[in-house]
């Protein structure tokens, strides 16, 4: 089986750009931004874009030291990964957020891979530009089909884990779809629904 967990709000409990944005103090902009994007009001895209903006001539310094400070996965995030690693599942990760956060917990998390984006940087800056593969609302869904073609999968050989709207694209290509601790118009696309923030519960669904 491929399993694919969303990052933000799902492996980690928070999001990212919310975390960078608190650490450079511009908190309530970017906050007011994510909602209106996980709840489905605000194309993925423009949202990104806008918040990623606000983080411009964050020094990237500030960036690495909140990644290893402020952030903390959620409840059962290494148990879930490891068990499902050892029933044979190839686990990655698929995130509207930053390379430079997936990566970093990629080990720490035991993921097969992550597919993710780019803040970029000059002159150890963040420029307020930011570009990947996760950057549209179809990406997640795009990627999923790609990994399928790659690894020989279809749908009944997928499970996705996810909580936002960004999250309904790929959904759309697993049949074991798990909404976690999700926002209203991801869970009406669901085959599962957890609703205490515990990973290990996934593993009472994927066998």
């Amino acid at each position: 089986m491929l399993v694919v967990f969303d990052f933000d709000s799902t492996l980690m409990d928070g999001e990212s750009i919310d975390i960078f944005a608190k650490r450079y103090r511009v908190e309530s902009a970017v906050a007011y931004i994510t909602r209106e994007a996980m709840e489905g009001r605000l194309d993925f895209f423009e949202s990104l874009v806008k918040r990623v903006a606000l983080l411009e001539n964050m020094p990237l310094s500030l960036v690495e030291e909140s990644i290893k400070k402020d952030f903390n996965l959620m409840q059962g995030a290494v148990e879930c990964v490891q068990e499902l690693r050892k029933r044979g599942h190839i686990i990655v990760c698929f995130s509207g957020g930053f390379r430079i956060v997936t990566e970093y917990f990629k080990p720490i998390l035991g993921l097969n891979a992550t597919f993710s984006n780019i803040l970029h940087y000059k002159d150890s800056k963040l420029t307020g530009k930011v570009g990947g593969d996760m950057m549209f609302a179809d990406s997640k869904g795009n990627m999923l089909q790609n990994l399928q073609g790659v690894l020989g999968l279809d749908s009944k050989e997928c499970v996705v884990v996810g909580d936002g709207a960004n999250d309904l694209s790929m959904f759309a290509y697993a049949d074991t779809k798990i909404a976690f601790c999700a926002k209203d118009i991801l869970k009406k696309s669901a085959t599962h629904c957890i609703d205490t923030k515990d990973l290990k519960e996934v593993l009472e669904i994927v066998c």
